[in-house]
């Protein structure tokens, strides 16, 4: 069951506890002369404040999420626990998840987490690569936006720790009228760039398969996003966009890895 939806109604039980204990059971308690709660309201009404302040913190300002997979490597590690703010996209009602404060939108290089569009209940997380509008390129594991190419650093390889190999290691920026984000990419040599079997969505027609990638352009209401480890992520190139109803906020911090807790702090 939904996380959220079972915080709400724990909220709406032990709030309602809370309340009829203020307003009812309290006085009668007090004019009978009895000073201890009732076990059942004890352990309903004095979770309340609680209960609350995790919920709303949850809903509304950050979100705590670990990291499953490998996909989001050299940036995020197996392991991280990271913070992402629920506000910066939007302020949202939970459960519903329906936005009711407009605010930012999301940009080019951001980490986001949201829910994924062929299963909602699976939460995924991913680098915004193109915006509404854009035509994005991935040719021979080279990204494109809007014909011009990002710039590619090469730094030393890169151990990767799933499969215990080295992997080319770069630095990728994206030209400066496109905010001139920069981090870090997993390329894996020995991998074709070609996009093997790619699922059938809504904006299918917006992308052409060649034998070297991809080319895509970006619906209104959506966004193109990737996975760092180029060579190890099902991303946008494999099951299309993410529709902004499905964003549940940027992530930001990393704030434990039980493995490394040299990895605690932000990240790029």
């Amino acid at each position: 069951m939904n996380f959220a939806l079972i915080l709400f109604i724990l909220v709406v039980i032990t709030g309602i506890a809370w309340v009829a204990d203020k307003l009812v059971f309290a006085p009668a308690r007090r004019a009978a002369g009895i000073h201890r709660m009732p076990l059942w309201l004890e352990y309903t009404a004095s979770f309340f404040p609680v209960i609350f302040a995790v919920f709303f913190l949850r809903s509304f300002l950050f979100e705590p999420f670990k990291i499953p997979s490998g996909s989001m490597i050299p940036s995020l590690m197996i392991g991280d626990f990271i913070l992402v703010n629920k506000f910066t996209y939007g302020v949202r009602l939970p459960v519903l998840n329906q936005k009711i404060i407009e605010m930012n939108t999301p940009q080019r290089g951001d980490v986001a987490v949201f829910r994924y569009p062929s299963d909602e209940s699976i939460d995924y997380i991913k680098r915004v690569i193109a915006l509404p509008g854009d035509v994005v390129s991935y040719q021979d594991k080279r990204l494109s936006l809007n014909g011009q190419p990002l710039a590619y650093e090469t730094k030393p390889n890169f151990l990767d720790p799933e499969s215990l190999s080295y992997v080319k290691f770069y630095r990728e920026t994206f030209p400066k009228e496109f905010g001139g984000y920069s981090h870090q990419i997993l390329n894996h040599a020995e991998r074709p760039g070609t996009i093997f079997n790619p699922a059938p969505h809504q904006y299918s027609d917006n992308c052409q398969y060649t034998i070297s990638g991809v080319t895509c352009t970006v619906p209104p209401g959506h966004y193109f996003v990737m996975g760092d480890n180029r060579d190890n992520s099902a991303d946008s190139r494999y099951w299309g966009f993410v529709p902004e109803a499905n964003l549940v906020g940027k992530a930001f911090f990393v704030w434990m890895n039980l493995s490394d807790l040299k990895r605690i702090g932000r990240f790029e």
